[in-house]
């Protein structure tokens, strides 16, 4: 069967235009920049750049990470070199070689470190989305995750949205009960839009030594085998609010696994783990994208977001 390449691979994420969906999750692609080693990266359709904090963190002690049947755990820790430096060398460094929309990814372990950070990141002119990642433990709240209580959600979302000038995303944690219900708080508190999901939380022991393979013992589980569950979630959280554009995450690693999670409701896809295994993993799944459009007769994938 002769394919053609005539298919459009366009879409549209909170008002910004981006010339196809994926995007390389943050944490899974550093700054971009050192990715541009192994192809152009002008081929993405954005880059979720590093979590960003505060204060530079070195992260969690090794070992991070923990190898498991169709993905992996790690607990990096949210290792960067703070706010400060993100925005007076990396954005620069990255912008000099990349040309497409850059998202920020920040994080925080109160809402004023949240606020602080995307205060001075709304300013610059590189990064046209900003994503929130709500799976930090909350410091001044016990130690529970941003993302795990609909107030507290809720509330950090409220207060960040009143300084950023850019769409904001809110990244949200599979790790709750029921995950409408916090879409719901983020949407409430005024997202614009969301990612969804997370990792999940996931512990391996070395059953030789009797103890935790990683260090913090407990981490953040990604891969191909969270999938199913990610799809889920972005379905029901788009069945339930049809206007919130989704970034679709979590265990994404072809270019089958992109229309399907653009069909469960995502207007873009973020791919995470799958970098980790082969570095051309996304450049992989962009050229492979319209010869999956055409074997399913799907001329444009705006068509088919949400169709499920």
């Amino acid at each position: 069967m002769e394919i053609k390449n005539n298919r459009s691979l366009e879409t549209v994420l909170c008002g910004v235009k981006l010339q196809n969906p994926v995007i390389p999750a943050s944490g899974c692609f550093g700054f971009g920049y050192g990715m541009n080693e192994f192809y152009d990266i002008n081929i993405l359709g954005s880059i979720s750049i590093k979590g960003t904090t505060r204060e530079p963190r070195f992260g969690n002690p090794l070992p991070r990470v923990a190898e498991c049947p169709d993905g992996m755990i790690n607990s990096v820790g949210l290792q960067n070199p703070g706010i400060n430096k993100v925005i007076q060398e990396e954005l620069p460094r990255l912008r000099n070689i990349f040309y497409k929309p850059i998202i920020a990814n920040i994080s925080g372990f109160s809402i004023d470190e949240y606020v602080e950070c995307c205060e001075k990141i709304t300013g610059e002119p590189q990064i046209e989305i900003i994503e929130l990642n709500v799976s930090c433990p909350n410091v001044h709240g016990g130690g529970m995750s941003f993302g795990t209580d609909p107030k507290t959600l809720k509330e950090v979302v409220e207060e960040v949205k009143k300084v950023v000038t850019k769409p904001l995303i809110i990244k949200l944690t599979p790790n709750v009960t029921d995950i409408v219900a916090m879409a719901d708080a983020a949407i409430r508190g005024g997202a614009d839009g969301l990612c969804l999901i997370n990792t999940l939380l996931g512990m391996r022991i070395d059953i030789k030594t009797r103890r935790p393979v990683i260090a913090n013992r407990m981490g953040g589980f990604s891969g191909p085998a969270i999938f199913p569950i990610a799809v889920r979630m972005v379905n029901q959280v788009k069945n339930a609010f049809s206007d919130v554009p989704i970034i679709g995450c979590g265990g994404v690693s072809s270019a089958a696994d992109v229309i399907e999670m653009m069909m469960a409701g995502a207007s873009a896809v973020e791919v995470g783990a799958a970098n980790l295994v082969n570095p051309y993993a996304c450049k992989d799944i962009i050229e492979d994208l319209p010869y999956e459009m055409e074997k399913l007769g799907i001329a444009s994938l705006s068509e088919i977001i949400g169709i499920v």
